[in-house]
């Protein structure tokens, strides 16, 4: 079954359920769940209780949720739908990597399979989109980075920026102007006591910049 049998509701719940856990080991709870789609609990738990009933997910009350197989292969379908869109609209229509996430997800809900498909075939079947997340294949295979986050790097320490989170556009435009994307290799080096901050010096650049646990939290990289 065709993940556009569902309503975008459903496709928008499963999406967010299967991302909660991508890079985080916490539980995904109800809680999460409405805080990523921006509704209110009640709403998030009529909508799991649903899924539930469709065979798409399994959840204890007051407890964590996993999603079946079924409902795995349909989030899967929507994340590769995602970032499959947000690759064509950076690399054949220009956006900037702030631009696409928001648009992709209103497209995302309209695109046929065949249309996705021939978009990866455009592409040249790409497995990153354009802030380094992986894009599963169309066999639902997704590839995991083995990369740490800026947080839990160290100081000291040399690495190449692999994934940046898109949660927030406004970062995405801050590291832009900055020098910092996809691929850029930096080194970080103890902030100001007490701070909670690490300066980070790209290659080639011999200024620091500051960045806080916000920031910090949301580059994933590898030594």
């Amino acid at each position: 079954m065709s993940v556009s049998t569902l309503s975008a509701s459903n496709q928008n719940y499963l999406k967010a359920i299967w991302s909660l856990g991508e890079w985080s080991d916490e539980p995904v709870t109800t809680s999460a769940v409405a805080a990523r789609v921006g509704v209110r609990m009640s709403t998030a738990s009529d909508a799991v209780r649903k899924l539930g009933e469709l065979g798409l997910l399994q959840h204890t009350p007051y407890g964590s949720m996993t999603l079946t197989d079924e409902g795995r292969s349909h989030a899967v379908a929507m994340v590769r739908r995602h970032r499959l869109i947000e690759t064509f609209l950076v690399e054949v229509l220009d956006y900037r990597w702030d631009q696409v996430h928001d648009e992709a997800d209103h497209l995302e809900h309209a695109v046929s399979d065949f249309l996705v498909e021939r978009i990866a075939e455009h592409l040249g079947h790409p497995d990153r989109d354009p802030h380094g997340d992986p894009i599963p294949a169309a066999d639902g295979t997704v590839t995991q980075l083995d990369a740490v986050s800026l947080t839990d790097l160290g100081t000291g320490r040399k690495a190449r920026v692999e994934r940046i989170s898109d949660g927030d556009p406004g970062l995405l435009q801050f590291f832009a102007e900055h020098g910092i994307g996809v691929g850029t290799v930096l080194e970080a080096t103890p902030g100001a006591p007490y701070s909670g901050a690490i300066d980070v010096v790209v290659e080639g650049s011999t200024r620091a910049l500051t960045l806080g646990r916000a920031a910090t939290d949301s580059v994933w990289v590898t030594p």
